[in-house]
């Protein structure tokens, strides 16, 4: 049997994306995943009809890396309205993109989320993001995400009821200390393009890049115990070998996988799922908690924004926390909360799942991502990628492991030079 070009540990988005570049250009590669179906953190699970996202998440459109890689019209995306309905006061005030949007200029202008000043700032911040290129973006100061909004001159009033809640839940970070660096970068995401789902879950965008690999390079269910240059040995005690080994895990687990000391933090978040019979909003819009109590940060339905995520005349509900101490009772806590906003008829939806997640995200604050994008060279023949290795998104994870493909090519042909 002709010896592997490349052997990758993990098949996210990271991994996937690496093995897609490496296959276009006819190397042999085999990708070991340990759970059964491939996409690592972005996974859906089916339960009584639902899609149940393991973690809320969207996709958006104006990500470069997936621009290139992905055919969104297999997707079929499905978009949220531009912009958010902030809870406050006992009441929905709505905080929309008015360059996008501009029937909702005068809703978005007499909004009490923020005052006038603010929304020139916020003017200024998305021409701010927006021009130029990325590399251009990434050279500035970078600095915690709460210090950046400060710096701006941005009110508490609008900081603590719509970029806490907002950002935060992007982040998974109430707390805003995440790098300005992706501060910006979102910001310029969700500037340019639509924040979606895709109809079949956020499964499909992994599921989409397995699909293209050739048959017998994607081994599902195959738990890896330690890697290294030329070598990876399974649980089973099977020992593989190639000539290179890309490590397309989370850091902790690179980090076991090569006995090394993990270096990254990460950022938890719990998602909990209800089903309704009626949707408690008509317009496939976010809610976020802009009262700043309770477990709640944000709301979302995703069946109004992709009918197929709920079967026939259900709704399905997606709540987001940030902060909880106890995942057991964390629905009966969120249910409580949300009678708050809803009224009475919150007790007759049915919780379907809880998902904590405690590494929903690598922590990236300062310097975290001075530069924001990583080496993909660990040691002679050992190679990384992961959203950890840049921005912490799908974006992040796709360039990371175009980066990893490179450099694997790069050596690959180098030593056949030298040869």
């Amino acid at each position: 049997m002709e010896e592997l070009d490349a052997i990758i540990v993990g098949a996210g988005i990271a991994g996937l994306t690496c093995a897609e570049e490496l296959c276009s250009r006819e190397r042999k590669v085999l990708v070991l995943e340990s759970e059964p179906t491939p996409g690592g953190r972005i996974s859906t699970d089916e339960l009584d009809g639902f899609l149940l996202d393991r973690g809320f998440q969207v996709f958006l459109t104006a990500y470069p890396e997936a621009q290139r890689k992905l055919d969104y019209g297999k997707l079929r995306l499905h978009n949220f309205e531009p912009g958010a309905l902030v809870w406050r006061d006992g009441t929905f005030h709505r905080f929309s993109d008015p360059w996008r949007r501009p029937r909702h200029l005068l809703a978005t202008a007499f909004s009490p989320v923020a005052t006038f000043a603010d929304k020139l700032r916020l003017a200024k911040l998305r021409r701010d993001t927006t021009r130029g290129d990325l590399a251009r973006l990434y050279e500035r100061t970078e600095l915690p995400t709460i210090d950046l909004l400060r710096q701006r001159g941005f009110s508490p009033i609008v900081v603590e009821q719509f970029f806490r809640p907002f950002l935060g839940g992007v982040f998974l970070d109430h707390d805003l200390t995440t790098s300005s660096r992706l501060c910006e970068f979102v910001f310029r995401m969700f500037s340019s393009g639509d924040a979606a789902l895709p109809a079949g879950g956020m499964r499909a965008l992994p599921h989409q890049l397995a699909d293209r690999l050739p048959a017998g390079v994607l081994r599902l269910g195959t738990r890896v115990k330690s890697a290294g240059k030329g070598r990876v040995e399974l649980a089973s005690g099977e020992r593989l070998s190639a000539k290179r080994t890309v490590l397309a895990t989370e850091e902790p687990i690179a980090a076991r996988l090569t006995g090394e000391q993990s270096t990254g933090g990460s950022n938890r978040a719990a998602c909990v799922y209800f089903a309704a019979d009626r949707p408690p909003l008509e317009e496939p819009i976010l809610l976020l908690n802009g009262g700043g109590r309770g477990p709640v940060n944000n709301v979302c339905v995703p069946s109004q924004v992709a009918p197929s995520y709920a079967p026939p005349g259900q709704s399905l509900i997606s709540v987001t926390a940030l902060q909880w101490t106890d995942a057991a009772t964390l629905h009966g806590e969120v249910r409580d909360q949300l009678r708050e906003w809803f009224g009475p008829v919150v007790d007759s939806w049915r919780h379907l799942r809880t998902y904590p997640i405690e590494y929903a995200l690598p922590r990236q604050t300062p310097p975290a991502l001075d530069p924001v994008a990583k080496g993909a060279r660990l040691a002679e023949g050992v190679y990384r990628c992961g959203d950890y290795c840049d921005t912490a998104s799908i974006n992040g994870a796709m360039a990371a492991g175009r980066r990893a493909a490179e450099a694997v090519i790069e050596d690959a042909t180098a030593r056949s030079l030298g040869d």
